[in-house]
């Protein structure tokens, strides 16, 4: 370039220092982001609770539902099998029983060939029954027994 410049030595070059090395930050987010979907891994127990805690829930949920007469709710926490052995309407008065259901009581399930969970219900008329709770796409209410 000519012409008149505002220094005598004329224009600098931008970019003349020594390039920096940027691995340690690259590094640095990797690192980080492993770590944190590890401690995630070890935290959603923590927030989602266990399974006895989820068995408590849905059931609990599930007996509100048949007391209050929303059969769109129960059916929803029905299992597949439950869903395909019938109508919900016709499925559902197996689960029903006159006053307010209280979980007393979860132990581990017997199925073989899923994770389950055993809940003992009491009604207020001191009858007691066991649903079954398995994990399918979340906890579901999967049979009964009296």
């Amino acid at each position: 370039m000519s012409g008149p410049h505002l220094y005598d030595e004329g224009p600098e070059p931008l970019h003349t220092g020594t390039p920096k090395n940027g691995n340690r930050l690259i590094l640095g987010v990797f690192g980080g982001t492993a770590v944190l979907a590890v401690a995630m891994v070890f935290a959603l127990p923590l927030v989602k609770g266990g399974g006895d805690e989820q068995a408590r829930e849905v059931t609990g949920v599930f007996l509100a539902a048949l007391a209050a007469g929303d059969t769109e709710t129960a059916g929803d926490l029905l299992c597949q099998a439950e869903r395909d052995a019938g109508d919900v309407a016709d499925v559902l008065p197996a689960y029903e029983h006159p006053g307010t259901g209280e979980v007393v009581g979860v132990e581990e399930g017997r199925l073989a060939d899923q994770e389950s969970r055993e809940v003992r219900v009491r009604w207020d008329d001191g009858a007691e029954a066991t649903l079954t709770v398995v994990l399918e796409d979340g906890p579901r209410i999967c049979g009964t027994s009296d």
